[in-house]
C-alpha cells in the first residue's frame, strides 16, 4: 500500500472553526522506556525529536471533550498568549498530520494529531484562515 503513517492535512481542514489551547505545553511519556520511578519522555520515531503534547478545544459548536495534539521540538514549545479577556489560546497548527487508529476501549476509529509547530491563530471573520469558510462568505457577498 502506498499510504503509511501520518496523513498530512491542512489545519483549516481539521479546524475549520479554528483551535484553542487549554492550559500548557506537557511533555509526553515514552511508555516503554519508563518506570514507575524514571520519567523518560518520548521522542518522535522519525524525527528524533522530543514529543509535548497541548490539550486543545476544537471551536466547532459540535465537537465534544477536548483532545491532545502532539508537538515534536528540541525544547518546550511556547504557547501564544491568550487575548486580554480570553480564557484559552487560540492558535494554528503547521505541518499537521493525522494518524487512524482503533481505540482498543471502545472499538471505535480515533485520529491522533501531531504538528511541527504551533502559532497564534490568524482568524478573519471567526473562520480559521485557509478553513474554506472565509471563501463561502466571499462567495456569498
Amino acid at each position: 500500500m502506498a499510504v503509511q503513517g501520518p496523513f498530512k492535512v491542512a489545519f483549516g481542514d481539521v479546524f475549520p472553526y479554528g483551535a484553542f489551547v487549554k492550559g500548557g505545553v506537557e511533555p509526553v511519556r515514552d511508555f516503554d522506556r519508563s518506570t514507575r520511578e524514571n520519567f523518560v519522555q518520548a521522542r518522535d520515531k522519525d524525527t528524533g525529536e522530543l514529543v509535548w503534547a497541548v490539550e486543545v478545544l476544537d471551536a466547532d459548536p459540535e465537537s465534544k471533550g477536548t483532545f491532545k495534539v502532539k508537538l515534536m521540538a528540541p525544547v518546550q514549545p511556547v504557547m501564544p498568549e491568550a487575548p486580554a479577556g480570553f480564557p484559552f489560546v487560540p492558535v494554528e497548527f503547521d505541518g499537521l498530520a493525522v494518524t487512524p487508529y482503533v481505540n482498543s476501549g471502545t472499538g471505535r476509529l480515533a485520529y491522533s494529531l501531531k504538528a511541527a509547530a504551533v502559532r497564534p491563530a490568524n482568524f478573519k471573520g471567526g473562520a480559521a484562515r485557509g478553513s474554506g469558510k472565509d471563501n463561502a462568505a466571499k462567495d456569498a457577498a
